[in-house]
């Protein structure tokens, strides 16, 4: 029985650079986890979040939602290497200049549609808020740490990688096959600002400060359902369309106290 790819298909499947990519970005994770906790400020937030997700674990509810997200996630992943990876992306040269500007565009791109799916879709909107039942789930975590990143109902597990994945599949198209490194620093920045976004953090000194603040605005998106800052790359998008949100509300202006905490 013959498997193999028409001739027209295959020679546009680059199975090879999908394959790199996977391992490069497992390894890339991996290595840059160990060399960034190994810094004292960010050892001591790894540890009070590995204590605070230790406790949560020991509840079967958290464990079976954890564990419906990360399968889910991993085989919509899956899919996407084997059925699309190989047809965006390249190994030609590109010059620092196009790798950094490919790596910001992918990112504020998604960040924009993510945006709007996450205040029109899952919060009240003019929209009716249609699926504010699937992000309940996520908002059971009013304090939540590094792991709530996680926790997740699977659909909204789906659709937030789907929008990642599929900007840079809408993104190839208009600007072409994505070089590896390109796609490797992408996938990378996207997990660990996601994550990271749900970092319990007590350090504020140099050169911490601005990791704390994200993070603190992410913790004061989920304290109450109805709060702003829907960005998850950055707070780009709140600041232009009046959701930014210090703990006060959207479109109020920041009191003293707020202002220190963030």
């Amino acid at each position: 029985m013959d498997i193999s790819l028409p001739p027209t298909i295959a020679v546009h499947y680059e199975w090879q650079l999908a394959l790199y990519v996977v391992v490069a970005t497992v390894a890339t994770l991996s290595l840059g986890r160990y060399l960034l906790f190994s810094l004292p400020g960010l050892r001591q937030t790894k540890q009070l979040n590995k204590a605070v997700a230790a406790q949560r674990m020991t509840r079967d509810y958290y464990v079976r939602t954890q564990w419906r997200s990360a399968t889910w996630g991993f085989l919509l992943q899956l899919a996407y290497v084997v059925l699309v990876l190989p047809f965006i992306v390249t190994d030609e040269a590109r010059s620092w200049w196009r790798t950094l500007l490919d790596i910001a565009v992918i990112l504020m791109v998604y960040d924009f549609f993510y945006y709007l799916t996450h205040r029109f879709l899952f919060h009240a909107s003019p929209l009716g808020a249609p699926l504010v039942w699937m992000h309940a789930v996520h908002h059971q975590q009013k304090n939540p740490c590094r792991r709530d990143s996680n926790y997740l109902h699977p659909l909204e597990t789906c659709i937030g990688l789907a929008l990642f994945l599929g900007t840079i599949a809408l993104l190839a198209l208009v600007m072409g096959k994505f070089q590896v490194v390109t796609i490797v620093v992408t996938f990378v920045l996207f997990l660990e600002i996601n994550e990271h976004n749900h970092d319990l953090m007590e350090i504020d000194r140099f050169p911490f400060k601005y990791l704390r603040h994200s993070a603190y605005m992410h913790h004061v998106h989920h304290a109450r359902f109805t709060g702003g800052n829907f960005g998850t790359i950055s707070l780009l998008y709140d600041r232009l369309f009046g959701t930014y949100d210090t703990g006060n509300g959207w479109r109020k202006v920041p009191d003293t106290e707020s202002s220190k905490a963030g």
